[in-house]
């Protein structure tokens, strides 16, 4: 597959990641069977055997279940660690995390940063992450805080890059202010059915600073794809579904492609160089969605899909 490098960074990704949330086929650990991880295993080998280099994890993804399965086919394959790209993120803690009556919340403190990357370092089991990112804006963010846990980690060895996650523009820039290192990903949800990125400055800022955006959800969980997975339910998504659906069946045929594929390319074409992370489980969808990259959609065909999401025309 195509490579692509990761901001202002040594590391060179695969154009499309793997996104390990459903690994554990369950939010719960308490659910996750045999069965559900040896199909997590095989999604996995599936990435890998197609050309995806780059992994994308985060402590929260089933209590950290997700991680630990991965960590058994990097055991399991050999040679398969030196050939991809690990990431993850922590930033998030649970209701009653660490004593009961603790409510759901985000955490950047030093302390919890160097905590949770540890954490993850162990479940994968690996002495390096390749970028690690913070998942959610921590309201109490000290951002010369965040950046001694940056620098520390990075001393140690514990992590290659930097990054952040589902972050407004203003918290990227004041981070990045604070940190001695360059921050290279900034990891959103962006797809035909979540449009914010376009207008609220994120796309712009990633074109300015080189950050390179990694696209979560993609395809609105399967809605812009084959369907929904029911374990991991849809949000409300923005615009109108139905007309992109429609729009996506008429740019397929017209090119010979699927309409994953054609969603996924219009992604592909923005300049700011995202990288989708595909999240599905079925090796049959990790391995058609990357044809892709064999698609090259027109300026025409780009608007006539954004119009169709934003359910009106240009103003």
């Amino acid at each position: 597959m195509q490579k692509i490098p990761i901001g202002i960074s040594a590391l060179m990704s695969s154009r499309l990641a793997y996104g390990c949330w459903r690994l554990a086929g369950t939010w719960t650990p308490a659910e996750v069977t045999p069965a559900t991880e040896q199909e997590g295993r095989q999604a996995v080998i599936a990435a890998f055997e197609s050309g995806y280099t780059l992994f994308d994890h985060a402590d929260i993804y089933c209590r950290g279940m997700a991680e630990r399965i991965f960590g058994q086919v990097l055991r399991e394959v050999s040679g398969m660690r030196q050939q991809i790209l690990i990431a993850t993120k922590g930033g998030i803690r649970v209701a009653g995390d660490p004593v009961p009556g603790a409510p759901g919340r985000y955490d950047f403190s030093a302390e919890h940063i160097i905590r949770a990357c540890e954490g993850s370092l162990e479940r994968l089991g690996v002495e390096t992450i390749d970028l690690y990112q913070l998942h959610r804006p921590d309201y109490l963010a000290d951002p010369v805080e965040v950046a001694q846990a940056f620098a520390q980690l990075q001393r140690a060895g514990k992590v290659r890059y930097f990054g952040l996650s589902n972050t407004r523009p203003s918290l990227v820039a004041v981070l990045q202010a604070a940190c001695p290192m360059p921050l290279v990903v900034h990891q959103v949800e962006i797809s035909l059915a979540k449009l914010d990125c376009f207008t609220d400055g994120t796309l712009d800022q990633c074109l300015q600073n080189s950050l390179t955006p990694l696209a979560w959800s993609p395809l609105a969980k399967g809605l812009l794809g084959d369907g929904n997975n029911p374990n991991f339910p849809l949000r409300n998504v923005a615009g109108k579904v139905d007309s992109v659906l429609e729009v996506l069946d008429a740019l397929a045929a017209a090119h010979g492609a699927s309409r994953t594929g054609i969603a996924l390319a219009w992604l592909l074409k923005h300049p700011a160089k995202i990288i989708p992370i595909i999240g599905s489980t079925n090796p049959g969808r990790i391995r058609e969605a990357v044809k892709a990259l064999a698609v090259e959609l027109s300026r025409e065909e780009w608007y006539r899909l954004l119009i169709a999401a934003r359910g009106e025309p240009l103003p």
